[in-house]
């Protein structure tokens, strides 16, 4: 017999203090990162974080902790889409 694999859905909060820091909870993975903008997954949807300066100071996934610093002009979620893979990725 086949042993399914649960996946737990973690409590997802953002908290940004003075635009300057960002500390999220409930993040699943980071997609990408750099000085303008970072792409982290949570059970909610895609986050997008953009800015300048933009520093991952902690990331712990099984935690499901995200902490970043710089200057933090956006946040924008999208849906999460259960199917992926390279192209769709491509033809974002």
């Amino acid at each position: 017999m086949a042993e399914e694999k649960k996946t737990v859905k973690l409590p997802h909060s953002v908290i940004l203090e003075n635009r300057k820091s960002l500390t999220a909870t409930g993040v699943s993975n980071v997609d990408s990162f750099d000085e303008q903008a970072i792409v982290a997954y949570t059970d909610l949807g895609e986050l997008t974080i953009k800015g300048k300066g933009l520093n991952i100071s902690r990331l712990n996934i099984e935690t499901g902790e995200l902490n970043v610093t710089g200057d933090i002009s956006s946040l924008n979620y999208a849906e999460s889409q259960a199917s992926g893979g390279i192209f769709s990725r491509l033809f974002r």
